[in-house]
Protein backbone atom coordinates (compact mmCIF):
# COMPACT_ATOMS: atom_id res chain seq x y z
CA UNK A 1 0.00 0.00 0.00
CA UNK A 2 1.32 3.44 -0.93
CA UNK A 3 2.50 5.33 2.17
CA UNK A 4 0.58 8.38 0.97
CA UNK A 5 -2.66 6.39 1.16
CA UNK A 6 -1.93 5.27 4.72
CA UNK A 7 -2.33 8.76 6.10
CA UNK A 8 -5.60 8.93 7.93
CA UNK A 9 -6.37 5.26 7.28
CA UNK A 10 -8.09 3.49 10.14
CA UNK A 11 -8.57 -0.25 10.58
CA UNK A 12 -6.91 -3.30 9.05
CA UNK A 13 -5.82 -2.63 5.46
CA UNK A 14 -5.86 -6.39 4.81
CA UNK A 15 -9.64 -6.43 5.25
CA UNK A 16 -10.17 -3.90 2.46
CA UNK A 17 -11.63 -5.68 -0.58
CA UNK A 18 -8.98 -4.32 -2.96
CA UNK A 19 -5.93 -5.37 -0.97
CA UNK A 20 -7.42 -8.68 0.18
CA UNK A 21 -8.28 -9.55 -3.43
CA UNK A 22 -4.92 -8.47 -4.82
CA UNK A 23 -3.08 -10.48 -2.16
CA UNK A 24 -5.17 -13.54 -3.05
CA UNK A 25 -4.33 -13.06 -6.73
CA UNK A 26 -0.64 -12.80 -5.85
CA UNK A 27 -0.93 -16.09 -3.94
CA UNK A 28 -2.49 -17.74 -6.98
CA UNK A 29 0.18 -16.45 -9.36
CA UNK A 30 2.97 -17.65 -7.07
CA UNK A 31 1.57 -21.11 -6.34
CA UNK A 32 4.23 -22.95 -8.41
CA UNK A 33 7.08 -20.68 -7.28
CA UNK A 34 9.35 -21.59 -4.36
CA UNK A 35 11.10 -18.82 -2.43
CA UNK A 36 12.54 -18.19 1.01
CA UNK A 37 13.49 -14.53 0.78
CA UNK A 38 11.60 -11.54 -0.62
CA UNK A 39 12.79 -8.12 -1.80
CA UNK A 40 9.81 -5.75 -1.98
CA UNK A 41 10.87 -2.72 -4.03
CA UNK A 42 8.79 0.41 -3.51
CA UNK A 43 7.07 -1.53 -0.75
CA UNK A 44 5.16 1.27 0.95
CA UNK A 45 3.51 -0.27 3.99
CA UNK A 46 5.01 -3.69 3.18
CA UNK A 47 1.55 -5.25 3.10
CA UNK A 48 2.24 -7.79 0.35
CA UNK A 49 5.54 -8.98 1.81
CA UNK A 50 4.01 -9.50 5.23
CA UNK A 51 1.09 -11.33 3.64
CA UNK A 52 3.41 -13.75 1.84
CA UNK A 53 5.43 -14.39 4.99
CA UNK A 54 2.24 -15.21 6.85
CA UNK A 55 0.81 -17.43 4.13
CA UNK A 56 3.92 -19.28 2.93
CA UNK A 57 5.66 -21.48 5.56
CA UNK A 58 8.74 -21.73 3.31
CA UNK A 59 9.14 -17.93 3.14
CA UNK A 60 11.48 -16.79 5.92
CA UNK A 61 12.48 -13.16 5.43
CA UNK A 62 11.49 -10.00 3.58
CA UNK A 63 13.28 -6.73 2.89
CA UNK A 64 10.96 -3.82 2.12
CA UNK A 65 12.67 -0.97 0.26
CA UNK A 66 11.12 2.49 -0.03
CA UNK A 67 12.81 5.91 -0.19
CA UNK A 68 9.91 7.36 1.82
CA UNK A 69 10.76 5.49 5.03
CA UNK A 70 11.95 7.84 7.75
CA UNK A 71 14.69 5.44 8.84
CA UNK A 72 15.83 1.82 8.58
CA UNK A 73 14.22 -0.60 11.04
CA UNK A 74 13.38 -4.28 11.56
CA UNK A 75 10.26 -6.00 12.83
CA UNK A 76 9.35 -9.65 13.39
CA UNK A 77 6.39 -11.79 12.39
CA UNK A 78 6.84 -14.65 14.84
CA UNK A 79 10.32 -15.90 13.84
CA UNK A 80 10.35 -14.20 10.41
CA UNK A 81 12.18 -10.91 9.93
CA UNK A 82 10.87 -7.95 7.97
CA UNK A 83 13.56 -5.35 7.28
CA UNK A 84 12.55 -1.84 6.17
CA UNK A 85 15.28 -0.07 4.23
CA UNK A 86 15.53 3.25 2.39
CA UNK A 87 18.06 1.84 -0.09
CA UNK A 88 18.20 -1.46 -2.01
CA UNK A 89 22.01 -1.62 -1.90
CA UNK A 90 23.14 -5.08 -0.88
CA UNK A 91 19.63 -6.54 -0.98
CA UNK A 92 19.34 -9.96 -2.63
CA UNK A 93 16.38 -12.35 -2.65
CA UNK A 94 14.69 -15.29 -4.33
CA UNK A 95 11.58 -13.26 -5.16
CA UNK A 96 11.35 -9.58 -6.10
CA UNK A 97 8.07 -7.70 -5.85
CA UNK A 98 7.38 -4.41 -7.63
CA UNK A 99 3.72 -3.91 -6.76
CA UNK A 100 2.43 -0.77 -8.48
CA UNK A 101 5.83 0.91 -8.59
CA UNK A 102 6.90 1.50 -12.21
CA UNK A 103 4.04 3.88 -12.98
CA UNK A 104 5.55 6.28 -10.39
CA UNK A 105 8.79 6.93 -12.31
CA UNK A 106 9.58 8.51 -15.65
CA UNK A 107 12.18 5.89 -16.59
CA UNK A 108 10.40 2.61 -15.87
CA UNK A 109 12.84 0.50 -17.89
CA UNK A 110 15.79 2.13 -16.15
CA UNK A 111 14.42 1.48 -12.65
CA UNK A 112 13.52 -2.13 -13.37
CA UNK A 113 16.86 -2.73 -15.09
CA UNK A 114 18.75 -1.49 -12.02
CA UNK A 115 16.81 -3.91 -9.81
CA UNK A 116 17.32 -6.82 -12.22
CA UNK A 117 21.06 -6.21 -12.50
CA UNK A 118 21.43 -6.37 -8.72
CA UNK A 119 19.37 -9.55 -8.32
CA UNK A 120 20.67 -13.14 -8.16
CA UNK A 121 20.67 -15.02 -11.47
CA UNK A 122 17.80 -17.29 -10.35
CA UNK A 123 15.55 -14.56 -8.96
CA UNK A 124 11.87 -14.44 -9.83
CA UNK A 125 9.98 -11.16 -10.31
CA UNK A 126 6.35 -10.13 -9.90
CA UNK A 127 5.49 -6.74 -11.38
CA UNK A 128 2.04 -5.16 -11.17
CA UNK A 129 0.89 -1.88 -12.71
CA UNK A 130 -2.44 -0.08 -13.21
CA UNK A 131 -3.98 -1.00 -16.54
CA UNK A 132 -5.27 0.98 -19.55
CA UNK A 133 -4.67 4.68 -20.17
CA UNK A 134 -8.35 5.41 -20.75
CA UNK A 135 -8.96 4.60 -17.06
CA UNK A 136 -6.76 7.54 -16.00
CA UNK A 137 -8.35 9.41 -13.09
CA UNK A 138 -7.75 11.72 -10.16
CA UNK A 139 -6.55 8.66 -8.26
CA UNK A 140 -3.56 8.42 -10.64
CA UNK A 141 -2.85 12.12 -10.32
CA UNK A 142 -3.05 12.01 -6.52
CA UNK A 143 -0.50 9.19 -6.37
CA UNK A 144 1.84 10.81 -8.88
CA UNK A 145 1.52 8.27 -11.67
CA UNK A 146 3.10 8.91 -15.05
CA UNK A 147 1.15 6.30 -16.99
CA UNK A 148 -1.05 3.20 -17.03
CA UNK A 149 -0.16 0.11 -19.09
CA UNK A 150 -1.58 -2.55 -21.31
CA UNK A 151 -0.32 -6.08 -20.65
CA UNK A 152 1.75 -5.94 -23.83
CA UNK A 153 3.37 -2.67 -22.72
CA UNK A 154 4.44 -3.86 -19.26
CA UNK A 155 5.67 -7.16 -20.71
CA UNK A 156 7.81 -5.16 -23.13
CA UNK A 157 9.23 -3.07 -20.27
CA UNK A 158 10.12 -6.30 -18.44
CA UNK A 159 11.91 -7.70 -21.49
CA UNK A 160 13.83 -4.47 -22.09
CA UNK A 161 14.97 -4.62 -18.46
CA UNK A 162 16.45 -8.10 -19.00
CA UNK A 163 13.63 -10.35 -17.80
CA UNK A 164 12.02 -13.36 -19.43
CA UNK A 165 8.25 -13.13 -19.04
CA UNK A 166 6.72 -16.40 -17.86
CA UNK A 167 3.14 -15.22 -17.31
CA UNK A 168 1.14 -12.07 -17.99
CA UNK A 169 -2.48 -11.49 -17.04
CA UNK A 170 -5.06 -8.96 -15.87
CA UNK A 171 -6.93 -8.89 -12.56
CA UNK A 172 -10.08 -7.11 -11.38
CA UNK A 173 -11.76 -8.02 -14.64
CA UNK A 174 -15.11 -8.64 -12.93
CA UNK A 175 -15.41 -5.01 -11.83
CA UNK A 176 -13.67 -3.56 -14.89
CA UNK A 177 -16.86 -2.57 -16.78
CA UNK A 178 -18.33 -0.70 -13.81
CA UNK A 179 -15.10 1.15 -13.07
CA UNK A 180 -14.66 2.06 -16.74
CA UNK A 181 -18.16 3.55 -16.91
CA UNK A 182 -17.68 5.56 -13.71
CA UNK A 183 -14.30 6.95 -14.72
CA UNK A 184 -15.40 7.91 -18.22
CA UNK A 185 -18.52 9.55 -16.78
CA UNK A 186 -16.35 11.63 -14.47
CA UNK A 187 -14.51 12.96 -17.49
CA UNK A 188 -17.79 14.19 -18.93
CA UNK A 189 -18.63 15.94 -15.66
CA UNK A 190 -15.55 18.03 -14.84
CA UNK A 191 -15.02 18.80 -11.17
CA UNK A 192 -13.04 21.47 -9.35
CA UNK A 193 -12.24 19.04 -6.54
CA UNK A 194 -8.57 18.25 -5.95
CA UNK A 195 -7.34 14.80 -7.10
CA UNK A 196 -7.86 12.19 -4.40
CA UNK A 197 -7.28 8.50 -3.78
CA UNK A 198 -10.06 6.01 -4.50
CA UNK A 199 -8.71 3.72 -1.76
CA UNK A 200 -10.86 4.42 1.28
CA UNK A 201 -12.52 2.25 3.94
CA UNK A 202 -16.02 1.20 2.84
CA UNK A 203 -19.19 0.13 4.66
CA UNK A 204 -18.88 -3.52 5.68
CA UNK A 205 -21.63 -4.77 3.35
CA UNK A 206 -20.25 -3.06 0.25
CA UNK A 207 -16.74 -4.20 1.11
CA UNK A 208 -17.97 -7.81 1.44
CA UNK A 209 -19.85 -7.65 -1.88
CA UNK A 210 -16.80 -6.35 -3.77
CA UNK A 211 -14.58 -8.96 -2.12
CA UNK A 212 -17.05 -11.69 -3.12
CA UNK A 213 -17.18 -10.48 -6.72
CA UNK A 214 -13.38 -10.56 -6.97
CA UNK A 215 -13.27 -14.09 -5.56
CA UNK A 216 -15.20 -15.24 -8.63
CA UNK A 217 -12.24 -14.59 -10.91
CA UNK A 218 -9.32 -15.51 -8.61
CA UNK A 219 -9.08 -19.18 -9.59
CA UNK A 220 -8.84 -18.43 -13.29
CA UNK A 221 -7.41 -14.91 -13.37
CA UNK A 222 -4.03 -16.08 -14.70
CA UNK A 223 -5.83 -16.97 -17.94
CA UNK A 224 -7.22 -13.44 -18.39
CA UNK A 225 -5.24 -11.59 -21.05
CA UNK A 226 -8.16 -9.41 -22.17
CA UNK A 227 -8.92 -6.71 -19.58
CA UNK A 228 -8.77 -5.71 -15.93
CA UNK A 229 -7.75 -2.86 -13.66
CA UNK A 230 -4.30 -4.28 -12.84
CA UNK A 231 -1.75 -6.03 -15.05
CA UNK A 232 0.40 -8.78 -13.49
CA UNK A 233 3.68 -10.07 -14.89
CA UNK A 234 5.63 -13.05 -13.52
CA UNK A 235 9.17 -13.13 -14.88
CA UNK A 236 12.70 -14.31 -14.25
CA UNK A 237 16.16 -13.02 -15.01
CA UNK A 238 17.36 -13.72 -18.52
CA UNK A 239 20.57 -15.41 -17.39
CA UNK A 240 19.08 -18.59 -15.93
CA UNK A 241 15.81 -20.43 -15.79
CA UNK A 242 14.48 -21.57 -12.45
CA UNK A 243 13.99 -25.24 -11.67
CA UNK A 244 10.94 -25.37 -9.36
CA UNK A 245 12.67 -28.05 -7.29
CA UNK A 246 15.24 -25.46 -6.29
CA UNK A 247 18.08 -25.76 -8.82
CA UNK A 248 19.14 -23.85 -11.92
CA UNK A 249 18.57 -25.29 -15.37
CA UNK A 250 20.49 -22.74 -17.43
CA UNK A 251 18.97 -20.32 -19.91
CA UNK A 252 15.56 -21.29 -21.21
CA UNK A 253 13.08 -19.02 -22.94
CA UNK A 254 9.42 -19.46 -22.07
CA UNK A 255 6.80 -19.29 -24.78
Amino acid sequence: MDIKELRGWEGDVGRHWYYASKAAALDRLLQPVRFRTIADIGAGSGFFSRHLLEERPDAREATCVDINYESDRDEWLADKRVAYRRDAKGVGADLYLLMDVLEHVQDDVGLLSSVVQGAPATAQFVVTVPAFSFLWSGHDEYLGHYRRYTLAQIADVARQAGLIVEKGCYFFGTIFPAVAVVRMARRLLPSSAAPASDMKPLPALLNAVLRGVCRIEERAFTLNTAFGLTAFVLAMRGGAAVDRSGGSTGCQRKA
